[in-house]
């Protein structure tokens, strides 16, 4: 009999080997479930941990649900598959893998910067169409890209990793993040800034700020209309953190020049949305963190993640890191990222 049970969703024969590299040691398995919460209410009851996949959602009724559970860990940086707050309310730990993709995430929101800034999409258009004459002439519209504004909305590991591979091609930069030291801004050549201020001066505004409650339609209309005309909007971070009708409006109506999307609101995108048709968007599909090393990464993350915690030990990523202070902070052990578990 395992030691620890840990309830995860899927169809069943999942291969679960990389997480079990870390949980193997300690005498754990892992229980795939299909279904909805009923399903899932039934399967936690005795178990010691959740692996939450995304799909679907860890309601606060499976939390609640868990009378054993010590940890819901995410192979993902958002959060918003769990009810956090049902969790934090029981002193259970969510832990997620928030520093495993920032180099993918950031070259893809560099792509988008330059891509947006250089038409690139109409310009292979123009040339597929025969319409080679046309391209130069388009660009002679736009100012060169050295000496242009770029401005972050959150300043998180991502954007810092961004503003590294900016500072080269001579962008002034300027941030919006309250829960950021203005001294962590400067080091990376960064101005921080209000967020009207940064709507107002910036070329291109990156987002970057995570699908919280908090952040929920960080930009709406009256944020768009404060932007430059000829500015582009790229969003790397979460889609929930745009009022996309807003954006689509924004578009249409010529508040903002153009945009570089990889998260929406709603996802995958409709097959109507306005979006599509425009040529002044460039869409992928949730892309970002995309890599040759992406399943492998996250999964032992992951699986480190749960074993740490089933262990005793703190998590290394915890989203609600008040529970660790809380009642059960007799059980919980430091994790030293220089000499590892059982520090």
């Amino acid at each position: 009999m395992a030691r620890f049970k840990i309830v995860t969703t899927g169809p069943g024969g999942t291969d679960h080997s990389l997480e079990m590299e870390t949980l193997g040691a300690l005498g754990a398995e892992i229980v795939e479930v299909s279904g909805g919460d009923d399903e899932l209410m039934k399967a936690v009851v005795d178990a010691d941990a959740i692996y939450g996949k995304g799909r679907p959602r860890i309601t606060a009724k499976v939390i609640e649900a868990g009378k054993k559970l010590k940890v819901v860990s995410l192979p993902s940086v958002g959060v918003d598959s769990v009810d956090v707050e049902a969790a934090t309310r029981l002193g259970i730990p969510v832990t997620n893998v928030p520093d495993t993709f920032i180099e993918e995430v950031a070259d893809h929101a560099m792509t988008l910067i330059l891509s947006s800034w250089r038409r690139l999409v109409v310009q292979d258009q123009l040339v597929r169409k025969g319409e080679w004459a046309k391209a130069r002439p388009m660009l002679y519209q736009f100012p060169r890209l050295m000496g242009m504004t770029l401005g972050f909305i959150s300043f998180g590991h991502v954007a810092r990793a961004v503003a590294k591979r900016a500072a080269p091609f001579g962008f002034q930069m300027l941030a919006y993040d309250p829960y950021i030291e203005e001294l962590v801004m400067s080091d990376y050549g960064v101005q921080p800034v209000g967020i009207d201020e940064l709507l107002q001066r910036s070329d291109i505004i990156s987002m970057h700020a995570p699908g919280t409650k908090d952040a929920h339609h960080l930009m709406k209309e009256p944020h768009f209309k404060k932007m430059k005309k000829t500015a582009l909007f790229v969003n790397t971070g979460r889609g929930s953190t745009v009022d996309e009708s807003a954006l689509i409006k924004a578009l249409q109506e010529g508040w903002i020049a153009g945009a570089g999307l990889d998260v929406l609101e709603t996802e995958p995108v409709g097959h109507n949305s306005p979006l599509l048709g425009m040529d002044n968007v460039i869409l992928t599909a949730h892309v970002a963190s995309a890599s040759s090393r992406f399943d492998l990464a996250r999964k032992r993350r992951v699986g480190a993640e749960m074993a740490l915690v089933l262990g005793g030990k703190w998590p290394r990523a915890c989203v609600n890191p008040a529970v660790l202070e809380k009642s059960k902070l007799d059980r919980w052990q430091p994790y030293s990222m220089e000499r590892g578990p059982g520090n």
